[in-house]
């Protein structure tokens, strides 16, 4: 599905859940993502559109709560916006296919890129290596 997608398509394709997180740009709990603690080696998929976000290879525990990685797999594959929401100035992190809303990045990842994508499990979908 693509970022023109009427949001009675979202709704009927996505469950309660995933819409509200990648549509209303809400946020799952902390520590109860599904990705969490997930160790597989693989992809890590956009849950709106399927396009491919990060690899397995980036992901780190960062101890927030969320899945995090260092980078994307490509940087046009997400999209980065202020937001400045709950009287907090953060950057948004977006699918670049769908408009979905994924979580934030922040600067504070390990020393390789610098940055820490803290991303909601129900955002995405996996692909096994």
């Amino acid at each position: 599905m693509e970022s023109n997608t009427s949001e009675d398509k979202w709704k009927n394709k996505l469950t309660k859940e995933q819409y509200n997180v990648l549509r209303e740009k809400g946020t799952e709990p902390a520590f109860t993502g599904k990705y969490l603690n997930h160790h597989e080696k693989g992809i890590y998929k956009c849950a709106g559109c399927g396009a491919p976000l990060f690899s397995s290879e980036k992901k780190f525990n960062s101890g927030s709560g969320w899945p995090s990685f260092d980078q994307p797999i490509n940087e046009i594959k997400v999209q980065e916006k202020v937001d400045t929401s709950y009287g907090m100035k953060r950057t948004e992190v977006l699918c670049s296919k769908c408009g979905g809303h994924l979580g934030h990045v922040f600067n504070d990842g390990p020393k390789t890129t610098g940055c820490r994508y803290c991303i909601n499990s129900i955002s995405l979908d996996f692909e096994k290596e």
